[in-house]
């Protein structure tokens, strides 16, 4: 999905510049674009997400595709587009997935849906979908309860799965593994090693997680810096009292709801908001018929096959979009209940 930002800004009275981003000086309350312009402020919120972070693997970074951006899911599509144009040819109808994480997961068990519109549907039913996870099981991170539903979505879809296998080398026409295996294909398709946005690399004065993430206080606050907040993706902050937010689209929207009003009332004088986030869900494709749906952080399952599905697609196509045309139903959006027992004016 690819949504326009100005329609929906221009609601809210916001200016959008498009720039890079070269340095942020939080010392002089400053920002240092790549035009030679700074820009000066009272507050900022870093809300720059996430991206993927390069393996190791040599060839990986000339030789692979992967769909963490819009124009990267286009390349790849563009990639695809090309190979059906051709017969089918050694490795051209092999696809190797990197990550059996969430994102891999999902792409493992979608692919041949959209092959079968690119390629014809006895060509894409012939094709190979090869999944390599360098853990011993399938979403590692997704925990124990819905594994058995993903393993026999996988096995529905036709999706080969390479296990404990780590990839040690990409080439234009294969891919070699740790055990020796040579994989002819020419799609190779990144989806695992994210990190956060490179942007908090800059912020000598914070301090930054595994995953480059930085420690936020619980308003958003970023430690060891004033005036600054995070959000999303580049923000460590605790949901709970255990529980760190994992990158999803589900905190990034109530946390960007917190750092917006926080930063406003820090302006104005007032108290800030916590952000506590303790309900968890995921929801997951597993193919064209096919979701699951779970609850906590210990991923009850609730909703599989055909209900799982509708509650994915309302959730792509609706739930995480804000409004682009109603100015009321836009600030509706993004109201935070103020009469929450643990907020105090």
């Amino acid at each position: 999905m690819h949504i326009p930002l100005p329609p929906m800004l221009n609601l809210a009275g916001v200016l959008f510049r498009e720039a890079d981003i070269v340095a942020v000086h939080p010392s002089l309350r400053r920002i240092a674009l790549g035009d030679d312009c700074e820009i000066a402020y009272d507050r900022l919120i870093l809300a720059t997400g996430s991206e993927l972070r390069p393996l190791p693997a040599p060839g990986i970074k000339e030789h692979s595709f992967n769909i963490d951006t819009y124009a990267a899911a286009l390349a790849l599509d563009e990639h695809l587009t090309g190979l059906g144009r051709t017969s089918a040819a050694s490795g051209s109808d092999t696809l190797v997935i990197i990550g059996a994480g969430f994102t891999g997961v999902e792409l493992a068990t979608e692919i041949r849906s959209r092959l079968v519109v690119l390629w014809g549907r006895e060509r894409a039913a012939a094709g190979r979908v090869i999944l390599v996870e360098i853990a011993d099981v399938i979403g590692p991170d997704l925990g124990a309860n819905p594994r058995p539903h993903i393993e026999a979505a996988l096995r529905a879809q036709g999706v080969d799965v390479r296990l404990g296998a780590r990839v040690t080398r990409v080439e234009p026409g294969a891919v070699w593994l740790g055990n020796g295996e040579r994989i002819e294909t020419r799609t190779t398709i990144v989806t695992a090693g994210l990190r956060a946005s490179g942007l908090a690399q800059v912020m000598s004065e914070a301090t930054l997680d595994k995953l480059g993430r930085l420690h936020v206080d619980s308003m958003l606050r970023v430690k060891g810096v004033t005036h600054l907040y995070a959000a999303g993706d580049i923000a460590h902050a605790h949901v709970d009292g255990e529980h760190v937010a994992p990158m999803s689209c589900q905190h990034a929207i109530l946390m960007g709801k917190v750092a917006g009003h926080n930063a406003a009332r820090d302006l104005l004088g007032l108290t800030p908001l916590p952000y506590r986030q303790p309900d968890y869900v995921t929801c997951l494709d597993l193919g064209p018929k096919d979701a699951l749906f779970t609850e906590g952080w210990e991923r009850q399952v609730r909703h599989t096959g055909v209900e799982g599905k509708n509650l994915k697609r309302l959730i792509n196509t609706e739930w995480i979009y804000p409004p682009q045309s109603d100015r009321a139903a836009l600030f509706e959006a993004v109201r935070i209940d103020l009469r929450r027992s643990d907020i105090d004016d």
